[in-house]
């Protein structure tokens, strides 16, 4: 009887390390495909970014003063670039808990399908004489661009982001997007104006013809690039961090006078400090070393970093990261 009371109990204590053992595999597996999911999610928004959107704006930006078979050529392609991005996406090994996120980026990419389809189409009559006419036409079909934008930012990336969370992965991003460069893009005027690179009737400002802005790319402090919330960064340094907030000229017109402020706030009190470059050419990179004074040591703090606008930028969701933070030695 002891014999097999004790082969009974080591059985159970098998059994029960046999279903721990194939419980962690699975989690494991679990955790890897959502990983995955994120990895090429993230993917397929940089190759939106990069291969489709940026060569976009440059091929249409002073449009009029170029070949016009070059440029009908040139987008033509970028519809099936954007269109090889949509099926793509539409292949991917969806793991449980994502069918939301999937669905709203399979619709955020068609609607790109969809703009770039109805701009190409517009192209040749407004490289052919009727750009008035046509650019009431492609500001209407930029609003396709801004819908697909704001689902993937409000719906896509949070999802995806909240199944990370609930299956206890973090440190992880989602990669952003965005296709339309700035909303000037949606107004008729503005859009003949970036076409012909002729300052548009309506503009009275004294700026120059094209985009203005600014866009921040990250922040670091010393070696550590801070990832944003809700991922939570450990910072060395001592109550004095000096934040380098790298910035890009987004525009399409050199700035003067860019202001980087970065505020932390811990303990119930904020400490600031600002930092000002002095001049940004368009696509040019520059840090600006900002050095604030007097943070708490140990205890959860909070990191705005915000770049200032510059006169004539109207998109400002590119131009502030938040960060969460605990300082120590």
């Amino acid at each position: 009887m002891v014999r097999r009371l004790g082969a009974a109990v080591a059985l159970i204590v098998l059994i029960i390390v046999a279903v721990l053992v194939i419980s962690g595999i699975v989690k494991s597996d679990k955790q890897q495909g959502l990983k995955s999911y994120n990895s090429e999610v993230s993917e397929l928004a940089r190759e939106s970014n990069v291969q489709v959107a940026r060569p976009l704006f440059v091929a249409l930006t002073n449009s009029a003063n170029k070949s016009a078979l070059d440029v009908e050529l040139q987008v033509d392609e970028l519809v099936k670039q954007q269109q090889a991005i949509a099926t793509h996406a539409k292949s991917l090994s969806v793991p449980g808990g994502m069918t939301a996120a999937q669905q709203d980026l399979l619709l955020a990419l068609d609607l790109r399908v969809e703009a770039m389809t109805k701009v190409a189409a517009l192209v040749p009559a407004a490289l052919g004489g009727q750009a008035k006419p046509q650019s009431a036409k492609i500001a209407g079909d930029m609003e396709i661009f801004l819908a697909s934008d704001v689902l993937y930012s409000q719906r896509v990336a949070p999802l995806v982001q909240q199944t990370l969370a609930a299956n206890g992965i973090t440190g992880l991003t989602t990669e952003p997007t965005r296709f339309l460069p700035n909303l000037t893009w949606l107004e008729p005027a503005s859009v003949l104006s970036h076409m012909t690179g002729q300052a548009s009737a309506s503009s009275t400002t004294g700026l120059a013809p094209g985009s203005h802005g600014s866009a921040l790319l990250g922040v670091s402090v010393g070696t550590t690039a801070l990832q944003p919330e809700p991922a939570l960064n450990h910072i060395g340094g001592g109550a004095n961090p000096t934040f380098t907030a790298m910035v890009e000229d987004s525009g399409e017109n050199p700035e003067t006078d860019v202001k980087v402020d970065v505020t932390v706030t811990a303990a119930g009190k904020q400490y600031k400090a600002s930092k000002v470059i002095n001049s940004t050419q368009p696509g040019s990179k520059y840090n600006a070393e900002v050095n604030v004074v007097g943070v708490p040591q140990g205890v959860a703090a909070k990191v705005e970093a915000y770049v200032e606008p510059v006169p004539g930028e109207t998109d400002l969701e590119n131009n502030k990261a938040t960060y969460l933070a605990i300082f120590g030695e």
